[in-house]
């Protein structure tokens, strides 16, 4: 792990496309500002770890884990 020191108001860069500002340091909390495109996908820890674990289970799902699927559509 990088770890960088920086004032409010300073930056880094990730590459050539992605630039993070201290936008504002107060109470115990950092303020970042984050420019990067559109198709970069930006989460924080605890939504990542969600997403991640959601799409960990549904990789880890067997054809017969979709049969309620099938049944509820042949319903219709």
């Amino acid at each position: 792990m990088l770890v960088l020191t920086r004032k409010s108001g300073e930056g880094i860069w990730i590459g050539d496309n992605i630039h993070i500002v201290v936008v504002e340091i107060r109470e115990g909390q950092v303020k970042l500002g984050i420019d990067a495109s559109r198709e970069t996908p930006i989460y924080r820890d605890e939504v990542y770890e969600k997403v991640r674990g959601a799409n960990l289970a549904a990789s880890a799902m067997k054809p017969d884990d979709f049969d309620w699927i099938k049944r509820s559509v042949k319903k219709r």
